[in-house]
């Protein structure tokens, strides 16, 4: 016989009271007429189908749980009351001894859940209220909130959005009960990516942010002013409609929509000093989280240095100042919540830059080949056919057992094709695109290379193919590509050309070696090979290849680096936010530790030497900054080598006295690599092994990096350093010193772009231009005279040696 006890978690203060399996043992009855009482105490009174519990029935626990409902076949199933000792009680649907169904239950502490369940956990729609009277009301996952859902705090703030893991994910709207609002995007608990912050006196600050701070360019609305469309507001800040994080999300949220004008709340002092007002209330979500996502106080906070250079705390609330010219608005410019540059412009002004910026994008995107054949519903129809055919090919290959790479898996055998009609057919499921053919190159070829990248085939499918999709975004280049975007950033997906697809299908032999030579190569990692054939035999070929800035950080700067200088330059009208610069609007150098940039140029040196191997020209290093604040603003200091006392600065300056540097000061600091302190998951970019640094003795080291975290050092990934810029003298003010402006830095780098053969095509056009320009300056020359500028660049520009 069955003893049909329920365990019971007894912390009902905890977000998911978890109720275990039914426990069984087997004792002597002792039987009456509907009764049966065993000899530990428990009694069952009710229904019997021969020797079971079977229809109604009541089950009391020597302990005093208590359980009366339906029975089936000795278990729980049905209808039916649970009461425990606790006090805690639950009413609903149970089957199998199992809370599974729809059902209310209360615990001890007072907090009332009534909604779905799932094998005894909180699994669908469902509404708590919690024993300080926080309720949340939406979708439930594995006993926390993930999905659409409000939460209503007791001190009357609400946020309505999207939830992951429990914590405010994607986009959503926190309202405060004092009237301010922002709509925008959330990550792991914090405001992050893009959004509007509207103030209750009718200000609004339009702009991004990392981790809970304002990080990047925005513009700030002061209250009363006029307001534009949200696209022009995205266009004045440099983000064009093909950019992830502003229109894609944004858009969809109806941010016009929400932005009504709110009655004016005139704040107290004490209101607008208060550190802590906005989430302050909700101990559910802070003390499970406070440690983990950062989701504590206010939700309204930023960072300001102050000149001692610790941390004060602030509320967004006295950022709105009602100004007497409502034709003036604020370009701000931050960097981890510290404001590091302001531009007051007239409202007029900013319209017709954000015109024209319209126009451009539009003008731009009439040129671009590929974006003016597929856009809009084509573009989804591509996106969704990506995602049918990787989901196939990858279930196809994945049981095959693990072998070793063969010549013919390299051949023109090697190849997978499929028809995908809209109906389904006995191989294909159906699907709301148009009917395609599907081909994949080299599948054994590239689920090997997944594997020497450490990339587990399941989530490499679901970050393509999950539910959340893939995001189309702008092309960075002139090649009019299309470029996806997987939903968690680690994939990138590119359109190529007929002549691109051959080159990689010749080189893929050779590729493939290098790769499994050298696990630290900058070289563009590629994880698959596809051809997508739509009606009118319009044939579109993918490579999907990792992302460089797959990261935490928010990369401010993106360069990409050849090494030649004609047209190497950016139309300052045209730099926004998210635009790649090139050769010759790189101002800055990179100070790095001895030992990291000899392993960066040992293996620029290997990978250079592979491309010229391969005749290819025209790639370039993607270098990626992510700032931090300096701890005075406007941090003018000497060229290191000029600082005096270097002996006995040593610990605060970070250099030997030979004027080697030790680690970046001022925030970022090289650590001894401890695995189990950092993430050592492979990413989409890296696999290598940590590096090593002269200023820790060449041990394994990992980089501090105040308010995220401890990040492992790789070739290519989280390299510290510090970025100088020699400062004019109308900047300087000064003609008796030079003076420099000096950052902290963390790099993130990558060779791209590797697909173009120095053929008799490229021949033809180096001839043509060395007879009007300087040979030197063009960046078409042969492999060799290529790979050598392109390393000397880099060599004496970008990453120099210390004087």
């Amino acid at each position: 016989m069955t003893r049909l006890k329920i365990l019971f978690d007894e912390d009902s203060k905890a977000d998911s009271e978890r109720l275990g399996p039914v426990s069984c043992i087997d004792s002597e009855i002792v039987e009456r007429l509907n009764e049966k009482a065993f000899s530990n105490g428990d009694v069952y009174v009710g229904d019997f189908k021969e020797i079971l519990p079977h229809g109604k029935g009541k089950y009391t626990w020597s302990d005093g749980t208590v359980y009366e409902g339906d029975w089936e076949a000795g278990k729980m199933t049905g209808k039916g009351l649970l009461l425990w000792p606790s006090g805690s009680k639950y009413s609903g649907d149970i089957s199998g001894g199992y809370l599974h169904g729809s059902g209310a239950f209360t615990a001890s502490d007072g907090s009332i859940y009534e909604g779905q369940w799932r094998m005894n956990i909180r699994h669908g729609f469902g509404r708590k209220k919690y024993s300080n009277s926080d309720i949340y009301e939406g979708e439930w996952k594995e006993g926390v909130h993930e999905g659409k859902g409000v939460y209503f705090w007791n001190n009357g703030n609400k946020y309505t959005g999207n939830w992951k893991c429990g914590k405010m994910h994607s986009r959503g709207v926190m309202d405060w009960v004092n009237g301010d609002q922002y709509n925008g995007c959330w990550f792991n608990g914090h405001r992050h990516g893009s959004g509007i912050y509207q103030y209750a006196d009718g200000g609004y600050y339009f702009g991004t942010w990392t981790r809970g701070l304002k990080d990047g360019k925005g513009v700030f609305y002061p209250a009363g002013s006029k307001r534009p469309s949200l696209k022009k507001c995205c266009l004045s800040l440099g983000y064009d409609n093909g950019h992830k994080s502003v229109l894609s999300q944004c858009l969809s949220l109806h941010l016009e929509d929400r932005m009504v004008k709110k009655p004016r709340v005139n704040r107290s002092l004490s209101e607008k000093l208060s550190g802590s007002g906005g989430l302050k209330g909700s101990r559910r979500i802070s003390r499970k989280s406070a440690d983990n996502s950062g989701f504590s106080v206010s939700g309204r906070e930023f960072v300001r240095h102050n000149s001692s250079g610790t941390f004060s705390l602030d509320s967004d609330a006295d950022q709105s100042v009602e100004q007497e010219n409502t034709a003036v608005v604020y370009e701000r410019e931050y960097m981890q919540g510290v404001m590091i540059k302001e531009r007051i412009r007239d409202y007029t002004e900013l319209s017709k830059k954000a015109e024209k910026k319209t126009k451009s994008v539009v003008k731009g995107t009439q040129k671009s080949s590929c974006v003016g054949i597929f856009k809009g519903e084509s573009s989804y129809h591509l996106m969704l056919n990506l995602q049918l055919g990787i989901r196939y090919t990858v279930g196809k290959i994945t049981p095959v057992p693990k072998r070793d790479v063969r010549a013919a898996d390299f051949g023109d055998r090697a190849r997978i094709t499929m028809f995908f009609p809209r109906r389904g057919s006995q191989f294909t499921p159906p699907h709301k695109s148009i009917d395609f053919y599907w081909k994949d190159y080299c599948p054994m070829v590239f689920r090997h290379l997944r594997e020497l990248f450490k990339l587990d085939a399941a989530e490499y499918m679901m970050s393509i193919c999950g539910d959340d999709g893939l995001t189309e975004i702008s092309s960075p280049g002139k090649s009019g590509s299309l470029f996806y975007l997987s939903h968690d950033d680690k994939f990138v997906i590119k359109t190529l050309k007929k002549s691109e697809l051959k080159v990689l299908l010749k080189m893929l032999p050779k590729y493939h070696n290098h790769v499994k030579e050298h696990e630290n190569t900058l070289i563009t990692k590629f994880f698959g090979l596809h051809r997508i054939t739509l009606p009118g035999r319009r044939k579109v070929r993918f490579v999907v290849m990792g992302n460089m800035f797959c990261t935490e950080l928010r990369i401010h700067r993106r360069y990409d680096l050849k090494g030649s200088t004609h047209g190497r330059f950016t139309d300052k009208d045209k730099i926004r936010e998210n635009t790649t610069l090139k050769d010759l609007d790189l101002t800055y150098e990179f100070l790095m530790d001895k030992s990291l940039r000899k392993f960066l140029f040992h293996q620029i040196n290997v990978d250079c030497a592979f491309l010229k191997s391969q005749q290819i020209i025209d790639y370039s290093l993607l270098l990626g900054l992510h700032f931090r604040a300096p701890e005075q603003l406007n941090g003018l200091v000497e060229p290191p080598n000029m600082m005096p006392n270097m002996e006995s600065s040593l610990a605060g300056q970070g250099v030997t006295p030979d004027g080697e540097v030790l680690f970046p000061s001022k925030g970022l600091v090289l650590l001894a690599h401890e695995p189990s302190s950092v993430n050592t998951e492979p990413g989409p970019h890296i696999r290598g092994s940590a590096l090593r640094a002269f200023s820790l003795g060449d041990k394994e080291v990992d980089v501090l990096v105040p308010g995220t975290g401890r990040l492992r050092v790789q070739l290519g990934v989280n390299m510290p350093a510090q970025a100088t810029r020699k400062l004019s003298r109308d900047e300087s003010d000064s003609a008796e010193v030079e003076l420099f402006e000096v950052y902290d830095v963390v790099l993130y780098m990558g060779i791209i772009d590797i697909l173009q053969e120095y053929n008799a095509k490229k021949k033809a056009e180096h001839a043509c231009k060395s007879v009007k320009l300087d040979p030197m300056s063009i960046s078409v020359v042969e492999p060799e005279l290529y790979a050598k500028r392109f390393t000397d660049f880099l060599r004496q520009k970008v990453f120099p040696e210390r004087p």
